[in-house]
């Protein structure tokens, strides 16, 4: 369905509870926050294994320009994202939404952007709980050496990516612009970090093309309550590589969750 967001409609999906605990005990609403290309539809059916698994409800959500939500105009010109736009979404667009959506203390699901926009928003807002895959919190050259790889092969990934965005040009150009722009070089979360109050969990594939474990690492050294994952044969996409390992490390962490009382 589509919400109403600071004036911009966004394509959200609801994952109910399935089942209520005996005691009227529920735990925190998961929203899940998609990578930089990522969309509802490109998470496919693993927000719904998660909320299945760990007995909550879940919110899914394609920011503006990606999947069905409404698009930008003049992505590449006027339009063009600025180097703080994952500020603006953790600082502006989520704390809207979540307060459409009556949600308060999500468990925050984050992938890659989306790790990062999860980090920004919990060092400002209360959250439950924050788990980030493959974050981004400062610029490495080996993300910009990917990012520069996927530009010259737009044309190739561009069938595999349609199907999944109303336009697909709008949901490439405005990641891949801003972070080869030179204005993102200085781009740098880590002061934030140490006001995450809330666990803390990053996970990361050792082989991930996009980032190294220094991006995780520097999450653990900024911020001490980071349990760390790092998963072997494992790339970009952690929940897609090893979602068996993935989920377990997320219902470990889900367990030692304070859990919210039902009214």
């Amino acid at each position: 369905m589509l919400l109403s967001v600071l004036g911009v409609q966004l394509e959200v999906q609801h994952i109910p509870l399935t089942e209520f605990s005996p005691s009227g005990e529920k735990k925190p609403v998961c929203v899940f926050l998609h990578e930089g290309l990522g969309s509802v539809a490109l998470w496919k059916d693993w927000p719904i294994q998660v909320c299945q698994s760990l007995g909550c409800e879940g919110w899914v959500y394609s920011r503006q320009g990606y999947g069905q939500s409404d698009g930008i105009s003049d992505v590449r010109g006027q339009g063009r994202l600025n180097a703080n736009y994952m500020h603006r979404e953790a600082l502006e667009v989520l704390p809207a939404l979540l307060a459409e959506l009556h949600v308060t203390k999500p468990l925050l699901i984050g992938h890659s952007d989306g790790a990062t926009i999860a980090l920004i928003h919990a060092s400002q807002y209360p959250v439950s709980g924050c788990v980030v895959l493959a974050p981004h919190v400062m610029v490495e050259d080996i993300s910009l050496s990917a990012i520069t790889q996927a530009r010259d092969n737009f044309e190739k990934l561009k069938p595999r990516l349609a199907p999944f965005h109303k336009d697909v040009e709008v949901a490439f150009w405005q990641w891949n612009d801003v972070w080869l722009s030179q204005a993102f070089r200085n781009f740098d979360i880590r002061p934030l970090l140490p006001q995450i109050q809330s666990p803390l969990m990053a996970i990361q594939g050792i082989d991930d093309a996009y980032g190294t474990l220094l991006q995780i690492d520097e999450v653990a050294a900024n911020a001490p309550q980071t349990q760390l994952v790092k998963l072997e044969n494992c790339g970009h996409s952690p929940h897609k590589d090893k979602p068996e390992e993935v989920l377990q490390a997320l219902k470990y962490f889900s367990s030692s969750l304070g859990k919210i009382q039902r009214h």
